[in-house]
């Protein structure tokens, strides 16, 4: 999603498309058996993520298995913002039968922001790549979807950094990490990412944009730090 979502574009109560808890749950469970089985995950800090109540995860993005993976590694099932050119044929029916949320990149969508809200005002895990796109996966660049989000339903964001995901040496599937290779996945601390005065303006969501890129630059360098990528 590009720009700021308006007030009115979406209601912050839960709706009838919200995405399905149970659906996520299932996913959870598939990805902890993906997780587990292929791949050798180091998992730190899954008890900052908050047990209950609407949570967000900003996770850095620099490879397209970096979504499964933290469905498999974190503490709880996980709705993810997920582009809507992945649900093609039995894999669009796949991701929204296990609770994703599927998203127009180009421009505001109203259907994903309802979902999205809806997770959250049902009290569960948004996931959110806030670069947007695969990348380099360090946060330089963010997108302002998750600032709205954040600030709207007032869920407190927990920064994750997956690290190792796109390491090269020993791939043997294009495409997948080195199988039975070691990655890293760091939680962090949460934090509210508004000022708590409610407000949604530009202004606020600007701010609030700048204060969460911190936060997870931060949060990725000590990431680094502790785990020697």
């Amino acid at each position: 999603m590009r720009g700021h979502p308006r007030g009115g574009e979406a209601g912050g109560g839960q709706v009838s498309d919200t995405p399905s808890p149970r659906g996520a749950a299932v996913g959870r469970r598939i990805g902890i058996g993906l997780m587990y089985g292929l791949w050798k995950p180091r998992v730190l800090g899954a008890w900052k993520v908050p047990a209950t109540g609407p949570v967000i995860l900003a996770v850095n993005h620099s490879h397209n298995i970096d979504g499964p993976m933290l469905m498999g590694t974190a503490p709880r099932p996980v709705h993810f913002l997920i582009k809507k050119e992945a649900f093609v044929g039995p894999l669009g029916t796949f991701l929204e039968g296990i609770g994703q949320v599927k998203v127009d990149r180009n421009g505001t969508d109203r259907t994903a922001v309802t979902g999205a809200l809806g997770v959250l005002s049902a009290g569960g895990v948004l996931g959110i790549f806030p670069e947007g796109t695969r990348g380099e996966g360090d946060f330089a660049s963010l997108r302002s979807g998750l600032a709205y989000f954040a600030v709207r339903s007032g869920a407190p964001v927990v920064p994750v950094a997956v690290l190792g995901s796109n390491d090269h040496r020993g791939r043997l599937i294009k495409g997948l990490p080195p199988l039975r290779g070691r990655v890293d996945i760091v939680f962090g601390e949460a934090f509210q990412a508004g000022d708590l005065s409610g407000r949604r303006t530009r202004q606020a969501l600007d701010l609030a944009t700048v204060r969460i890129q911190d936060r997870l630059t931060t949060h990725l360098k000590e990431a680094r730090r502790l785990t020697g990528r």
